[in-house]
């Protein structure tokens, strides 16, 4: 089977790595850094989800971690501007379920550098709890381009 990566972005990265023969959708959009671009964003994601049946009966699961990897990249990679965008990738593949991918503009982050929420003073925080839910939400979950880019599946 041939291997391919995912189309590139509009600046010429490559998105997601599926197999090309496996792949039943491809989702990719582009949002302005608004929060109220979220909840439409992930209710088609949803919406592809649920009429594929890929990753059937984990819907809240990707939403919930849909939503929170666009709120952090327009808060912390675009500074709720609108004018800065965020891209967003999604792709359903037989075998290995959904693969999501979200990359903002912003100037990055070290994952290993986030305290754990469950920790000291930590746990009384109003904040910081993003990248711990993900985590358990989500089957597997990597950052890449110094932390502008969050990649997520679930089977």
């Amino acid at each position: 089977m041939d291997k391919t990566r995912g189309h590139a972005s509009p600046t010429g990265q490559s998105w997601i790595e599926f197999d090309r023969d496996d792949l039943l959708v491809r989702l990719d959009v582009t949002i302005p850094g608004d929060a109220s671009a979220i909840s439409p964003t992930v209710e088609s994601v949803i919406a592809m989800v649920k009429s594929l049946e890929c990753s059937a009966g984990k819907e809240f699961e990707i939403e919930t971690g849909l939503r929170e990897a666009l709120a952090n990249a327009i808060r912390y990679g675009c500074q709720h501007d609108p004018a800065r965008m965020v891209q967003c990738a999604v792709a359903c593949d037989q075998n290995r379920g959904v693969l999501i991918v979200v990359r903002d503009p912003g100037p990055g982050f070290d994952p290993a550098s986030i305290p754990s929420p469950l920790m000291g003073e930590n746990v009384f925080s109003h904040h910081g709890r993003g990248i711990y839910l993900l985590n358990q939400l989500m089957d597997e979950v990597t950052f890449g381009h110094g932390g502008t880019e969050i990649r997520m599946r679930k089977c």
